[in-house]
């Protein structure tokens, strides 16, 4: 099946607030991350969004693999954006770029602490996010990867959700217009004024609000929701904890009901 991307609608709507941007689709590549990082290491640093229609060496958070499906184009919507981004202060990027995808695409969609999307408690999106220095200016790119229809679960550590359960018309060329815009203007706006202004926002798509939860260091409690840097609030016996560790890994806790 061939795709029909809205390649130059999103050109039209982003170029006028990111000057030289330029949209690419490629049929198949490694990595929409690795091949932009690699340009821009050789010194290529356009903003530019980077969309494949197959993924063969997706990669996710913690050096975990982002599996792709042989029809990815149909099945799965796997991009980049890469543009050179000066933020005064980096921490809760990540969160901000999930709150800008929730926001484009359903009110039911929630966001897990610190970087996916996910549905009914299923993983519905992955955000990776990789920065390099290029000259004087920091570039950064933002990969996501969102599954449109249902796949299978097997080697996954997170049963996965589709966008198709909540809407059922989404394709990958209309997801990926539907989300560019809004991730753009969320980029600019956590650019000028970090993720602070976002923190009320998110608590109203935070799933672990109000959860016990349980962390890979060893944290175990209520989670609270985040702190104007994007650092998860824990409530512990000893009190309130800040996890902010990109090496710390947060799961809601299996209940009764659960089991």
């Amino acid at each position: 099946m061939t795709l029909r991307w809205p390649a130059e609608n999103i050109w039209e709507t982003v170029a006028p607030l990111l000057p030289g941007f330029t949209v690419e689709i490629l049929p198949e590549v490694d990595s929409t991350n690795t091949e932009l990082m690699r340009r821009a290491r050789a010194g290529r640093p356009e903003p530019i969004l980077l969309v494949a229609e197959r993924q063969t060496a997706g990669r996710g958070r913690l050096g975990r693999d982002w599996q792709s499906d042989t029809d990815a184009g149909l099945a799965t919507l796997t991009f980049s954006l890469g543009l050179p981004l000066n933020p005064v202060d980096w921490s809760g990027l990540s969160l901000a770029v999930g709150l800008a995808i929730v926001q484009s695409l359903h009110p039911t969609l929630k966001l897990k602490w610190p970087n996916d999307v996910w549905l009914d408690d299923r993983k519905l999106a992955g955000i990776l996010i990789e920065t390099t220095n290029v000259g004087d200016l920091r570039y950064a790119v933002i990969g996501i990867g969102i599954n449109l229809l249902p796949r299978s679960a097997d080697g996954l550590r997170t049963p996965p959700a589709a966008l198709s359960e909540v809407m059922p018309e989404a394709d990958a060329p209309s997801t990926l217009e539907a989300v560019v815009l809004p991730l753009v203007r969320m980029l600019l706006a956590f650019e000028g004024s970090g993720f602070g202004e976002q923190r009320e926002a998110f608590h109203a798509r935070d799933l672990l609000y109000g959860r016990e939860v349980v962390c890979t260091d060893g944290t175990t409690g209520m989670a609270r929701g985040v702190d104007a840097s994007g650092a998860l609030l824990v409530h512990t016996a000893s009190g309130i904890q800040k996890i902010s560790s990109a090496e710390v890994s947060v799961r809601p806790a299996v209940t009764s009901t659960d089991r």
